[in-house]
């Protein structure tokens, strides 16, 4: 029987591509760069289904000159903001994700970037780097301490909730809004705040967890950032088009927030190098799920629903 025939986007890991090439007529692309516009689509018109990452965009222009014969985007990502989902609908596409399996490498990041931010780690390994530690006191390199401080955690999905799990372990009191309150036993005693307002007065911490969706972009801004405690600290590993960059570097200029951890960034690849010429903060190259096991569940969800369809059955992950 004729093996479907599949585009996998990028460099996946060695055994995630094996077990493709083993089911699917695999297209591989070798050097592992990112496609434009009219290499994508070129890519996708002569292919039953394709396995992007986000770094792959597929708008509504874009799936309107796929072709035929793509029946699913299978993604490897959690995040679906890259896909226009009513547009793949209205096309037939169904859409995928690989949700639950980067919870925890998310999660060990956002600590990370919130201890980076903190204790000035970002400062302190350029320092040792460059040679130029020479002199120490008392005063020398002081931070903030995160222990018994206020967590705040924008969107409590899963990994906004393994997140807030992982910052109990410092003693912080959990505070967090959603689209809706979560039930008793998943919020282990986190104090729910109905407002995005009533959230940011409360957070000595502030960690995004939630989509960028059309309501979402750009949520983080001159005034919501106003209303954090001040020398407050703000994470992010969600994406980046949730903060106003501009804002944030206001705020981070005028002492208003102590330092920003980030993990995500409105440019990807690149980042924003205003941001980067700042002290204060603590930057990451977007890395939130990259650990072996996470990447490898990863690529085997998203070929678990590919299966499925072409076996007939209703992927796990369709969220389109």
């Amino acid at each position: 029987m004729t093996k479907p025939k599949l585009l996998i986007t990028r460099k996946l890991r060695p055994q995630v591509e094996a077990r493709a090439a083993r089911d699917y007529d695999v297209v591989f692309n070798a050097d592992d760069r990112q496609f434009d516009r009219d290499e994508l689509i070129a890519a996708c018109r002569s292919v039953d289904a394709v396995l992007p990452c986000h770094s792959e965009h597929f708008s509504a222009d874009v799936i309107a000159d796929l072709g035929p014969q793509l029946k699913i985007i299978a993604n490897h990502s959690v995040g679906t903001d890259h896909v226009d989902l009513a547009a793949a609908t209205s096309a037939g596409l169904v859409v995928t994700n690989t949700p639950d399996v980067l919870s925890d490498a998310t999660a060990e990041i956002a600590m990370l970037c919130m201890l980076g931010a903190a204790r000035r780690g970002a400062e302190g390994d350029a320092m040792v780097r460059s040679g130029q530690w020479n002199f120490w006191s008392p005063a020398f390199m002081v931070g903030r301490q995160v222990t018994a401080k206020r967590f705040g955690v924008l969107g409590m999905g899963r990994v906004g909730q393994v997140t807030a799990q992982r910052a109990r372990g410092f003693g912080m009191e959990i505070h967090y809004h959603n689209r809706r309150r979560l039930p008793e036993h998943l919020e282990q005693g986190a104090i729910y705040h109905e407002t995005v307002e009533g959230l940011l007065a409360c957070s000595d911490v502030l960690s995004l967890h939630c989509p960028s969706s059309a309501q979402n972009v750009g949520i983080i801004n001159e005034r919501t950032l106003s209303l954090l405690p001040d020398r407050a600290i703000l994470v992010n590993t969600a994406r980046g088009a949730l903060v106003d960059e501009a804002a944030l570097i206001d705020a981070l200029t005028s002492g208003k927030l102590f330092a920003a951890g980030l993990d995500v960034f409105q440019t990807e690849p690149g980042g924003n190098p205003d941001l980067g010429a700042l002290p204060n903060t603590f930057l990451l190259p977007h890395i939130g799920s990259a650990t072996e096991e996470t990447r490898d569940a990863m690529g085997f969800r998203a070929l678990d629903n590919l299966d499925a369809y072409f076996n007939g059955e209703d992927p796990k992950d369709r969220v389109a």
